[in-house]
């Protein structure tokens, strides 16, 4: 199996970088069952990246059905430390306009029908979420968006909703008046599990439409989308571009924290722990489950 350092979740768009490579695409197993597709490994500026279509090439899985916990196994497993996750967002904000990159520091989990943790009972397991993200990826992220001419806000809250419908606009509004930025259905559990796995994450949120809320806009429509996201697109894998030799000459990533959130997050006693789920999580948390 292929190994990476660094693991780009997102569309198919963002892997087309020029200068990747080395590409093959690889099936990783995973015990918490498939991942949304194959990772393609790649090489880019003599760093290894591992890219995973969060909904399947083609766009075939769902916000409900993507396999989260799969995904971010599958990434652990392939060697993955640092994860960039690039979602499709609506602006709640007026000044955060369509084609604007956010790098979220904060989420609203509002997701119901998903599996939110690779622990429970037989290994139980809490992690502070307080600042769910990498905030010394998220500089890498900054410098690199800034030195690539990109619009970005740094810092803003993403509320995670369920999907697959959009937002009705008493919705909207409620969620402006909780002091939201952007909204997506894809952030949540990714963040969360990423965090279990103690892998630094960090998300830029692609702005593509304002939701239904703004008065001077027509409600949203997938075509709409569509077209902001395929001009996004270039965006996104210029930012990729210039982001991985900042991450990857990180002299300090050993040190982030993220990377070690589970060493006082286990609460089930050795002896109560239940073996089979031990072996599950053997990726995940092997490190301090030894």
């Amino acid at each position: 199996m292929g190994q990476a350092s660094i693991g780009i979740i997102g569309g198919s768009g963002v892997y087309d970088i020029e200068g990747l490579e080395n590409k093959r695409w690889e099936k990783v197993e995973s015990p918490f069952g498939e991942p949304s597709d194959e990772l393609l490994f790649g090489e880019l500026h003599g760093v290894q990246l591992a890219f995973l279509p969060r909904h399947g090439r083609g766009h075939k899985i769902s916000p409900s059905n993507i396999n989260f916990r799969a995904n971010i196994d599958a990434l652990k497993r392939a060697g993955v430390t640092d994860v960039i996750s690039v979602s499709a967002v609506g602006s709640l904000r007026e000044h955060l306009s369509p084609g604007t990159f956010v790098i979220v520091d904060q989420f609203i989990d509002r997701t119901f029908a998903r599996e939110k943790s690779f622990f429970g009972n037989g290994l139980v397991a809490h992690v502070s979420m307080a600042r769910p993200v990498c905030g010394r990826l998220g500089d890498h992220i900054e410098s690199a968006a800034i030195e690539a001419g990109i619009s970005v806000m740094r810092g803003g809250t993403y509320l995670v909703m369920e999907g697959p419908q959009f937002s009705t606009l008493a919705e909207s509004e409620m969620y402006r008046t909780w002091g939201c930025d952007v909204i997506g259905m894809t952030n949540m559990p990714e963040a969360k599990l990423a965090r279990e796995a103690e892998l630094c994450y960090a998300t830029v949120g692609m702005v593509t439409d304002y939701d239904c809320w703004h008065p001077n806009h027509d409600d949203v429509t997938v075509d709409q989308i569509i077209q902001v996201l395929l001009s996004n697109a270039d965006k996104a894998r210029t930012l990729v571009k210039h982001a991985v030799p900042h991450v990857a000459s990180d002299k300090q990533a050993c040190e982030c924290s993220c990377r070690n959130v589970l060493q006082h997050a286990l609460i089930t006693a050795p002896e109560a722990r239940d073996a089979e789920m031990v072996q599950k999580l053997q990726a995940i948390a092997g490190r301090v489950l030894k």
